[in-house]
């Protein structure tokens, strides 16, 4: 993949429209994120409609982009920041199907969702809470329902090793992001854990051309007769 390939789509360039009125921080954020994570193939495992939960969603730009892919799509984001939120709210003021509230740490809104989504989130928490949280989304999806996950592999060590000094900076040094350590659960890991819950696993990766160790689970829950 080419940087040209990641210019912002139609729905992007929706998403990132938004923010046209924040503050400048909040604008090169929401920017760099687009440019750094692989959204359109992380939105594009998501069912076409239904009630859909992002957990931690920062500003937003997910969230309001998976709403403008599908607008049949009723996506609600969540995250502990409440200045975060407050900046989500203020960007998709207006905007039908796409809502944003607080949320305490390792909460999960009441369900059932079609669908539940967590990008870039979990290796903020221990791999047992990370364990647990996944656990309570899966009990709150609908049946049928899908739970992706967007997160960083623990290969090849050249991108983790850039991933991280990235992390240690947002996190630690600039505190863009809410958190004290990291805990790189392997992809693997996860899927395994996933499948013991019963649900179906998909497991691919998504850093062909970039510099970060992308990694997608889509699981799918059965559907009940």
């Amino acid at each position: 993949m080419t940087v040209l390939d990641r210019r912002p789509d139609a729905p992007g360039r929706a998403a990132l429209a938004l923010f046209r009125r924040a503050a400048p921080g909040v604008r090169a954020h929401v920017a760099v994120r687009w440019w750094s994570a692989p959204f359109a193939a992380v939105a594009a495992a998501l069912p076409p409609a239904g009630r859909i939960l992002e957990i931690g969603c920062g500003h937003g730009l997910f969230s309001a982009y998976a709403h403008f892919a599908a607008p049949a799509r009723d996506v609600v984001g969540v995250d502990i920041d409440e200045s975060k939120i407050a900046h989500a709210r203020a960007a998709a003021s207006g905007v039908e199907g796409l809502h944003f509230d607080v949320a305490p740490s390792g909460a999960v809104p009441p369900g059932p969702w079609d669908a539940v989504v967590v990008v870039d989130v979990l290796y903020l928490l221990p791999a047992d809470a990370q364990r647990r949280l996944l656990a309570e989304t899966v009990a709150l999806l609908a049946p049928g329902g899908t739970l992706v996950v967007k997160e960083m592999g623990t290969e090849p060590s050249w991108k983790v090793r850039w991933n991280t000094l990235q992390e240690t900076l947002s996190v630690r040094v600039l505190r863009i992001t809410a958190g004290s350590s990291f805990d790189f659960v392997p992809p693997a890991t996860m899927a395994g854990w996933l499948r013991e819950l019963g649900l179906d696993v998909e497991l691919r990766r998504l850093d062909r051309g970039r510099a970060h160790p992308h990694h997608l689970l889509v699981a799918r829950r059965a559907t009940e007769a």
